[in-house]
């Protein structure tokens, strides 16, 4: 099974509220060697994230000053000068936050990072509220498993709901699945190595299977067989 977000989470973020400060929010970073904070409200609801790429629009603008406005103004973007000036978490935050809950897939979160950017991401509850906080680090923990592991969990839960394990050859090598024998059908075949591809840990399915061939009538009274698959 694909692993889920509650699996691999931290359930105790730092969150920090829209009033903190500017040097409150330079000073706890330091001191707690992350890169960024959630933004909540009064009731817990993640309204916002701040982190070290929006603090730094402030050194940048600065820098402006020596000689260097025009080409900084020119390059950066209206919203990083808007959080040069701010002097709060509410000011800095990129708002509204990228999200997902304890039940999102790892894959999701993952592709949430990739697609956004990101290096971590809230995790909320159904009302919004804060109760996690997963890294790209997490998402990549889910690769530290076993494969001896993988390969039981292969042979025991996967192929015996679609199949006869004893028709396979499962060899898993560093996350990598290769499977060999002959499943009663293309299709039953298929879905055998998609559901591997989405076991926890797996890096890659390599296909070795020997997938039945259907009977083709050839013109005459011979009979052939023809590769499928």
């Amino acid at each position: 099974m694909s692993a889920v977000v509650k699996d691999v989470m931290s359930p105790h973020p730092i969150p920090v509220t829209r009033d903190a400060s500017f040097k409150e929010l330079a000073a706890r970073l330091f001191e707690l060697g992350v890169s960024g904070f959630p933004v909540v409200d009064d009731d817990g609801k993640v309204i916002g994230v701040v982190s070290e790429a929006d603090m730094m629009a402030k050194e940048a603008w600065a820098d402006s000053h020596h000689g260097w406005r025009g080409m900084i103004a020119a390059a950066v973007h209206r919203t990083e000068r808007r959080k040069a000036g701010g002097v709060t978490a509410g000011d800095l935050m990129t708002s509204p936050a990228v999200t997902v809950t304890t039940e999102d897939t790892v894959e999701h979160a993952a592709s949430l990072m990739y697609s956004h950017k990101l290096k971590r991401l809230p995790v909320v509850d159904a009302a919004g509220r804060l109760v996690g906080i997963i890294s790209r680090a997490d998402v990549l923990a889910v690769y530290h498993r076993l494969d001896e592991e993988i390969r039981t969990e292969i042979m025991s839960q996967v192929i015996p709901r679609l199949s006869e394990p004893s028709w396979y050859s499962v060899i898993v090598k560093d996350g990598v699945v290769t499977v060999e024998g002959t499943p009663e059908t293309v299709s039953i075949g298929h879905q055998v190595l998609d559901r591997i591809r989405h076991i926890q840990g797996v890096v890659a399915v390599r296909d070795r299977l020997m997938y039945p061939v259907p009977l083709v009538v050839a013109p005459g009274p011979y009979i052939t067989r023809a590769r499928w698959g």
